[in-house]
C-alpha cells in the first residue's frame, strides 16, 4: 500500500519521528571522560583510557555512548573540556580527570552543572572537606592516608630511623606530605629533608644534593607518572645506596621505560589490581583483581597492568552498579537521572573493585579501607607484590 501524506501531515510526522528520535537519544546513557592522555601525566591518562575502551557498551539494558576528551594535563583545558561535555554534549555523569590540579579545578564546574564526577586523581583533598561542590565529586584511588599508613609500617618494620623527602610543588606532593609526615613522627621517623619540584622541571640536582647530605636512611618521592623517575635517576647518578620509596602514582609502565635499572628494588604502595597474581589467597579483592587483570592483559599484552587502569575499571564498576537505582527515578539525559545516579554512588555499599571494597557515605566519596593496598616492589623491571594484604 502507498500512502500520500499532505504536505500539513507530512510535517506533523517528521516532527513526531524528530521528537521520537530525540527521546530515544535522551534514554540513551552519555558518559563523558576527560583524561590526561598527552602532557606530563600522559603515562597516566593513556593507561585509563586502555582500560575505558574495554567497558561495555550497555549498561542495564540501555545504550552507552562514551565521550573522550584529552586535558593535555592542563587544568585550564580540563575545565573547558568539562564545560562542553556538560553544557554542550548532556553526559550524564563525568570519569576523569587523572590528576589532582585538574580534578580540583573542576570541583566549581561540576557542582554548577549538577553533573556528578567520579574523579581517576589522587589526593584525598578532591573530596575533603566534604562541601556543597564536593558533594558531586566521588574518586576511585585510594586516599594518600591508606597508603602511608603502610608504607610507613613497612619503614617502621625494616629499621628505617629518617627519611629525606621530596615531591611535586602541587597539590599531589602536598597532600602526601601532609599525610607521610603526620604518620612518620607516630611511627617515630625523622623527616631530615623536606624538598619539592615540578613536574615539568628537568633538573633536581641542588634538592638531591641536599638530602644526599642529611645521610636518610630512606628516600620518598612523592610523584607520578614519568615525572617521578627524575628524582630517583638524579639519586642514583649521585650515588646513593639507600632504600627509595615511591608513592602508587608510579605504577605504569612507562615509569618502568625510563627508570630503567635506576628504578630496580623501588618500594612502593599500590592498589591490588597491579599485583593481583600474587596476592595473598586469603585477600578479598583477589578474584576480582584477577579477573581485570586477565581482561585488560588480553587486550594490551602481559605485564601491562598499571594502578591506573585498575581504578578506571573500578569507576565502571561503580556506575554499572548505581545505574539500575537510579533509573527506577529518572532516564538519562535529565537533571533527576544525574541527582538520582549521584545518590545512588553515595550509597554504594560492599562493592568489589580491582583495588578494594567500596562502602560510600554522605561523609566519605571514596569508601576505601585497608583493604585497598599492598606494598609493591620494582624487581627485573616489572611490578611485584612485597608485603601486606
Amino acid at each position: 500500500m502507498t500512502r500520500v501524506y499532505s504536505c500539513s501531515l507530512r510535517a506533523a510526522i517528521l516532527a513526531a519521528m524528530a521528537v521520537a528520535c530525540a527521546t530515544t537519544a535522551q534514554a540513551q546513557i552519555r558518559i563523558g571522560v576527560n583524561l590526561s592522555t598527552t602532557g606530563p601525566a600522559a603515562a597516566i591518562g593513556s593507561s585509563s583510557k586502555n582500560a575505558i575502551l574495554l567497558w561495555p557498551k550497555e549498561i542495564a539494558g540501555k545504550k552507552v555512548e562514551y565521550i573522550i576528551l584529552d586535558d593535555a594535563t592542563d587544568p585550564g583545558n580540563a575545565v573547558k573540556n568539562v564545560r562542553k561535555l556538560t553544557t554542550e554534549e548532556k553526559v550524564d555523569i563525568i570519569v576523569g580527570p587523572n590528576t589532582t590540579p585538574n580534578a580540583l579545578a573542576l570541583l566549581e564546574t561540576v557542582a554548577e552543572t549538577e553533573t556528578p564526577m567520579v574523579a581517576l586523581a589522587a589526593s584525598a583533598s578532591i573530596v575533603e572537606p566534604m562541601d556543597a561542590k564536593r558533594a558531586w565529586v566521588f574518586k576511585m584511588p585510594q586516599n594518600d592516608t591508606h597508603m602511608t599508613t603502610i608504607l610507613t609500617q613497612h619503614m617502621a618494620d625494616h629499621g628505617v630511623k629518617t627519611v629525606a623527602f621530596i615531591g611535586f610543588a602541587d597539590a599531589y606532593g602536598e597532600g602526601w606530605w601532609r599525610e607521610f609526615s603526620k604518620l612518620a613522627e607516630l611511627r617515630h621517623i625523622r623527616i631530615v629533608a623536606n624538598e619539592r619540584y615540578a613536574r615539568t622541571d628537568t633538573s633536581v640536582t641542588g634538592q638531591v644534593l641536599k638530602m644526599m647530605a642529611a645521610k636518610p636512611d630512606a628516600v620518598l618521592i612523592a610523584g607520578s607518572g614519568s615525572p617521578a623517575v627524575l628524582p630517583q635517576k638524579t639519586l642514583i647518578e649521585r650515588g646513593y645506596k639507600s632504600q627509595i620509596y615511591q608513592t602508587h602514582g608510579i605504577a605504569s609502565l612507562e615509569f618502568l621505560k625510563l627508570g630503567g635499572k635506576d628504578v630496580e628494588n623501588t618500594l612502593f604502595p599500590t592498589g591490588p589490581a597491579v599485583v593481583a597474581r600474587q596476592l595473598p589467597e586469603k585477600n578479598a579483592v583477589k578474584k576480582v583483581s584477577a579477573d581485570f587483570v586477565q581482561k585488560y592483559e588480553a587486550a594490551y599484552g602481559a605485564n601491562t597492568i598499571t594502578q591506573f587502569a585498575g581504578d578506571a575499571w573500578g569507576a565502571y564498576m561503580l556506575i554499572a552498579n548505581a545505574v539500575p537505582v537510579a533509573l527506577k527515578s529518572a532516564q538519562p539525559g535529565s537533571k533527576a537521572f544525574r541527582l538520582a545516579l549521584r545518590a545512588a554512588i553515595e550509597n554504594t555499599r560492599e562493592l568489589v573493585v580491582p583495588q578494594g571494597i567500596i562502602n560510600m557515605s554522605a561523609t566519605d566519596h571514596v569508601g576505601l579501607d585497608q583493604r585497598s593496598r599492598v606494598m609493591g616492589k620494582i624487581e627485573g623491571g616489572k611490578f611485584v607484590y612485597a608485603y601486606g594484604g
